[in-house]
């Protein structure tokens, strides 16, 4: 392979990047960036590909979640509380199903970029940039709202640096006090037919949670076992790369901006620039594949992303939608175990289960998300394979952009609650109640 640096991805063609009016904007914006300090740390990287190793050999279990989309306005103590809360809460709900440690990994401090499928967007007779995230441009319709702006890099920065100083603040500071039932908002379960069987789930974790607490003689929130890292979609290269860096006493380069950055089904060819970043860091990094992705793309992804099979190394997101997950994702596992690597599976069940209601607001239905993780693990135990985690939009809050779930929410109920900027999220109460499902297959199969 071609000699690597942080800026090698400039020599391929970069889809999905912003157009920005001053280049010497953007430049000043970037050596800014650059100056700063990293927003992780290569000990907490590296923490995290063995424990994602570990979820390859069937020995943890990898949670992601968060927010499609970071905006601005939302870096707040409620809102960053009310998502590690959900979060953390399914983590513990999973770990009493699949009786084995959870991975957590957030979508937050840095999910600040979406891709787009038009570069435009027209309304009423006017043509504006499409809205790429708030590190890009601002959701409002104007030419100065949707103007690409540099200074949102530094934003964008800012406000996960904030995110994270307050997660790491929470997770140190006692949150896993969690243990008290009055943290468990449960009042959903009175609408499913399976009521007994959450409850009982949620009345499992408090005890395990007490048990360790009078074994251990200190409160759950003392013990420094509740580890959380950050993720998002290493979608803007000039940010991306500006937060690359070599570290001493270690070899590689790092994106220090995140965890674990994943790439994108509209960034994933291999002979595009994200692929050329991607192939460069030391970070894990996820790969999104989707029912468009041809066995010839997916091992040459292989063969450039992942060619020293490094434990922990690549995960790949699968996101096919409950209609074609049974036909696209045999060939694909057949296609890992014929390279001889070892990977982790993750599945996606939100992005290839979008529907539109009646007058156009953007969807998904519960049933379908829950349809796709059903098939999902019954493929892999079809196919002598394993899926070792499951990857969430969702939040904390009390949203209604998803339809269906325990309350039954109905295209009339997305109304009352609707802020998503781009996917529709699950809320807590939907969460929460995903988790006791995939909780209650895991324990089935066990």
């Amino acid at each position: 392979m071609p000699e690597w640096s942080p800026g090698s991805w400039r020599s391929k063609p970069a889809a999905q990047q912003p157009a920005y009016a001053s280049e010497a904007g953007l430049a000043l914006a970037v050596s800014r960036l650059a100056s700063l300090p990293p927003l992780v740390t290569t000990w907490e990287i590296e923490l995290l590909k063995t424990q994602l190793a570990a979820a390859g050999r069937g020995e943890r279990f990898l949670l992601q979640g968060g927010d499609c989309a970071e905006q601005f306005d939302e870096c707040t103590a409620d809102t960053i509380t009310n998502k590690l809360k959900i979060l953390l809460q399914m983590s513990l709900v999973l770990v009493q199903g699949c009786q084995k440690p959870v991975i957590r990994v957030g979508r937050f401090a840095g999910q600040y970029a979406k891709p787009r499928s038009e570069d435009f967007e027209t309304r009423n007779g006017e043509t504006l940039p499409s809205y790429r995230g708030d590190i890009v441009n601002r959701p409002g319709f104007s030419p100065a709202e949707r103007e690409p702006d540099p200074q949102l890099l530094l934003r964008a920065y800012e406000r996960s640096a904030l995110t994270l100083n307050f997660v790491r603040a929470l997770v140190k500071g006692g949150f896993a006090d969690l243990h008290h039932p009055e943290y468990w908002d449960l009042d959903f379960a009175q609408h499913s037919a399976l009521a007994g069987e959450y409850h009982d789930m949620a009345r499992g974790v408090v005890e395990s949670l007490r048990f360790m607490e009078n074994v251990a003689g200190v409160r759950a929130g003392e013990m420094g076992w509740v580890d959380f890292f950050t993720s998002h979609e290493a979608l803007h290269l000039v940010y991306e790369g500006s937060q690359t860096r070599r570290v001493p006493r270690r070899e590689g380069w790092y994106n220090l901006s995140t965890h674990f950055p994943w790439l994108g089904m509209r960034t994933g060819g291999p002979e595009g620039a994200h692929v050329e970043y991607f192939r460069g860091i030391v970070n894990p990094i996820g790969i999104k594949v989707g029912p468009a992705m041809t066995a010839d793309t997916f091992a040459r992804l292989l063969d450039i992303l992942h060619p020293h099979d490094e434990p922990g190394r690549l995960t790949l997101i699968h996101r096919f939608g409950r209609h074609q997950v049974a036909e696209c994702l045999p060939p694909l596992i057949d296609c890992v175990r014929s390279s001889g690597k070892t990977v982790l599976w993750c599945c996606d069940p939100m992005h290839g289960n979008t529907r539109y209601t009646a007058d156009g607001t953007k969807t998904r239905h519960f049933d379908d998300i829950l349809s796709e993780l059903e098939q999902s693990f019954a493929i892999h135990r079809s196919c002598g394979s394993r899926l070792g985690g499951v990857h969430f939009e969702l939040t904390g809050e009390d949203v209604t952009e998803c339809l269906g779930g325990a309350r039954n929410l109905s295209d009339a109920d997305l109304k009352r609650a609707y802020r998503s900027e781009v996917d529709p999220r699950l809320n807590y109460e939907q969460s929460l109640e995903m988790a006791m499902r995939i909780a209650r297959m895991m324990g089935e199969t066990a």
